[in-house]
């Protein structure tokens, strides 16, 4: 997936579950600008960066993701 689609997954996750930018990051102990820039795609986020967020979030990194193979059918 690309990061774009990512971050507006991402985004879209974090707000559907009540968090405002800051008070995820806060959460997630990481600089605010990181998950700005995930979100705008202008960054990739790392595997354990992702596991974090599904985890707060209280999803799966799956669901997170979007499973590329279900998109491409």
């Amino acid at each position: 997936m690309d990061a774009k689609r990512l971050g507006k997954r991402i985004r879209a996750f974090r707000k559907l579950k009540g968090y405002t930018q800051v008070g995820l990051a806060n959460s997630l102990e990481i600089p605010i600008i990181t998950l700005g820039n995930v979100e705008r795609g202008k960054q990739e986020a790392t595997e354990q960066l992702l596991d974090a967020i599904a985890g707060k979030l209280n999803i799966t990194k799956r669901e997170l993701t979007l499973n590329e193979e279900k998109e491409e059918q």
